[in-house]
């Protein structure tokens, strides 16, 4: 970790049980282990932090890449009304009817009745569900 060897780690276990004694020496063990305890934790909260900072530095790059990205396309492909005339002041999804409906042409009238009596597309009759097969829970 440090480039200490092991001889140099005996000479200073020797060292410490020489000057601090046998009596303090696990005492003064535990203390220093509390300390580096103590500043790993530091350096690990700080190394985190950059982490965090880092991350966050390239979230706001993608975002403004992704903002970038969608202006141009935005740009490029305006958004074109659903028909012409269509009246901007409702909603668009408040002016799609469904499939299913159709038109009188002479009436403007859109409802089932007369998508019945429009014969633009032909329809295929649907078979009617066989609920005798399983009965519903």
């Amino acid at each position: 970790m440090f480039g200490v060897d092991s001889s140099e780690l005996f000479i200073v276990a020797v060292l410490a049980l020489i000057f601090i004694g046998p009596k303090e020496l696990p005492a003064t063990l535990r203390t220093v282990g509390r300390w580096v305890g103590q500043v790993r934790g530091h350096a690990r909260h700080f190394t985190s932090g950059i982490e965090n900072m880092m991350r966050e530095a390239e979230l706001e790059e993608m975002e403004k890449k992704w903002r970038e990205e969608n202006d141009r396309i935005m740009r490029e492909h305006p958004v074109a009304l659903p028909y012409p005339g269509a009246d901007l002041s409702t909603p668009a999804h408040a002016q799609v009817q469904p499939a299913e409906w159709g038109t009188s042409l002479a009436t403007g009238d859109w409802s089932p009745a007369s998508a019945a009596s429009s014969n633009d597309e032909p329809r295929l009759p649907l078979p009617d569900p066989d609920t005798s097969k399983r009965p519903l829970p």
